[in-house]
């Protein structure tokens, strides 16, 4: 492990409203929904530390105070945590610009995420790879509870497709960025994550992906929600302290 790594740093988006996880969201900012009796930010949190992460930097924004007046200095955690307080919605990319003395690279994770990813091994695979970005990524696949129409440029029917399963891989809400990223991020701009991955893509920067074989949930909705719950009953000592499976 490199010294950037042995002093990793992660800044952890936690200044959203969480609106599509009413009403669990009414009082208590999402990252503090509790799920196996703690917040799924403290469940973040000791992963992030078990990971090598060794500073956590909190972008805060809606209901900060209930998040800072929870987890302090990170004593209890042990692990130093700021928080970047953003005075405007600055979206998940823009609060990077205020964040000070980043690690050269550092993690940006949302502050829901629910996953055994191996922190350790996304940076190390970030690091063999050259690429100044790297996203997590996770497979999935939908279907569509419809029969689906293909046609051509004159609408006359060439296809049909009857309720199809598509695969597709997610962002899992897991970033890794070296820090010259950060000259692609706009002051006290709105600028969101997939703005500054076009960015990047854009400049011929070379973004990577790393996918996770094991465990990830988006907790979205509600019923993400009573699942996240019951998955962490199943699979507590693993979503707390096990290493992601990774081929």
């Amino acid at each position: 492990m490199t010294l950037a790594e042995d002093r990793l740093d992660a800044v952890v988006l936690v200044g959203g409203r969480g609106t599509r996880l009413a009403p669990y969201t009414a009082n208590l900012p999402k990252p503090l929904v509790p799920i196996g009796g703690m917040p799924v930010l403290e469940i973040l949190v000791h992963r992030l530390h078990v990971g090598g992460v060794g500073r956590i930097v909190m972008a805060v924004g809606h209901l900060s105070s209930l998040i800072t007046a929870y987890f302090g200095d990170g004593g209890r955690f042990k692990v130093p945590i700021e928080y970047s307080l953003e005075d405007t919605p600055l979206g998940t990319a823009g609060p990077l610009s205020l964040v000070q003395n980043l690690t050269d690279p550092f993690l940006v994770v949302n502050g829901d995420l629910l996953t055994d990813l191996d922190f350790r091994v996304m940076i190390k695979t970030h690091n063999a790879s050259g690429a100044l970005a790297t996203i997590g990524l996770f497979a999935r696949s939908e279907q569509i509870e419809l029969g689906v129409i293909e046609t051509d440029d004159q609408d006359r029917v060439t296809g049909y497709i009857e309720k199809p399963t598509y695969q597709y891989r997610a962002s899992m809400g897991a970033y890794v960025f070296g820090r010259a990223a950060l000259a692609f991020v706009p002051a006290d701009t709105r600028f969101d994550l997939p703005d500054l991955i076009r960015a990047l893509i854009a400049a011929r920067k070379h973004v990577a992906g790393f996918e996770h074989k094991g465990y990830w949930l988006d907790i979205g909705r509600p019923e993400d929600y009573t699942r996240a719950q019951q998955d962490f009953e199943r699979m507590r000592d693993r979503l707390l302290d096990g290493p992601g499976k990774q081929p």
